[in-house]
């Protein structure tokens, strides 16, 4: 996992995963649209991987869950997210815990965030972020 939060320090490196097989693969975008789109397009390179992230929310912890994840770093991560981790049984570490992820404009919750305060499985949080990233047209439907 130190490999992993070390490459966090890359300016455009946002995550990354190494999967069971020992790939590495980078996040770039801002968000969640890069991890949706693994546990949607390739769901099996998340089983047993591990994570390291500069910011999780409730909903990226529901789809680092979906995804049967081993074991997750955060820079920064939400109490919500760190309860959904744990209850799942996935080892957390954090640089600091927040009591919710801010938007980026500091004036609210995150939305992803905020849409998946009240969900609790990681199927129904998943069908609420893609929803949500298509009507953002932030990924095709």
């Amino acid at each position: 996992m130190e490999d992993l939060k070390q490459m966090l320090a890359h300016d455009d490196v946002r995550g990354v995963v190494r999967t069971a097989a020992d790939e590495v693969i980078e996040f770039h975008n801002p968000g969640v649209k890069d991890l949706f789109e693994l546990v949607a397009s390739r769901p099996h390179e998340l089983a047993g991987a591990l994570v390291a992230d500069r910011v999780i929310g409730r909903g990226a912890a529901l789809l680092l869950v979906l995804g049967k994840v081993k074991s997750v770093y955060a820079q920064v991560i939400s109490f919500p997210a760190l309860q959904v981790l744990n209850d799942a049984n996935i080892n957390v570490g954090y640089g600091s815990i927040e009591p919710n992820i801010i938007n980026r404009d500091g004036t609210d919750l995150c939305p992803v965030e905020k849409l998946t305060m009240t969900i609790v499985d990681p199927k129904v949080a998943y069908e609420k972020i893609k929803e949500f990233l298509i009507n953002k047209n932030i990924i095709k439907s």
